[in-house]
């Protein structure tokens, strides 16, 4: 069932909703999801430790291991203190791709209201959320990236493969 804003979509953007929503999962070789598990212990420690440097070398290694086992371009990865925040809600990651530029995801490891660390399956989350709209456009070369049904799926399935 199609999120509320698909009405408001052109035809185009609608057939691109559709195609981004009928896949579920992504799936990578046991060796890669195993040394990312790795991987995901070492950015948990770095998140328990405030450690902004190690978390975002974590952070980086994982999407370069996930756009590697799938063959997509690379992303740098940014991680950056305190949560910006909007009139009702904080901004916990962005991603960021033009044509004649490196494509980009920036997460903030800090909550805007008392700027505390964020939990460490928060972070993985939000990371993953960002890499999966890279990988919407450099993996499954869709023209747009949507917030799916299917996107969400794709999201977990991620997510799930790398936590031990």
């Amino acid at each position: 069932m199609p999120f509320s804003y698909y009405d408001r979509l052109s035809m185009r953007e609608k057939a691109i909703y559709r195609k981004s929503d009928e896949l579920h999962a992504i799936r990578l070789p046991p060796p890669v999801a195993h040394a990312l598990a790795e991987t995901v212990s070492a950015l948990q420690e770095a998140l328990v430790r405030d450690r902004r440097e190690s978390v975002e070398a974590a952070a980086q290694i994982i999407a370069n291991g996930i756009c590697a086992a799938l063959g997509a371009r690379r992303v740098d990865v940014e991680v950056l203190e305190v949560r910006p925040r909007r009139r009702d809600s904080e901004l916990h990651g962005l991603y960021t791709w033009e044509d004649d530029e490196e494509p980009r995801i920036q997460v903030w490891m800090r909550t805007a209201a008392k700027a505390r660390v964020v939990a460490w399956k928060t972070f993985l989350r939000t990371l993953i959320h960002e890499l999966c709209h890279h990988l919407d456009i450099y993996h499954f070369r869709l023209e747009e990236t949507f917030h799916t049904e299917g996107f969400f799926k794709r999201e977990s399935s991620l997510v799930r493969q790398m936590i031990k």
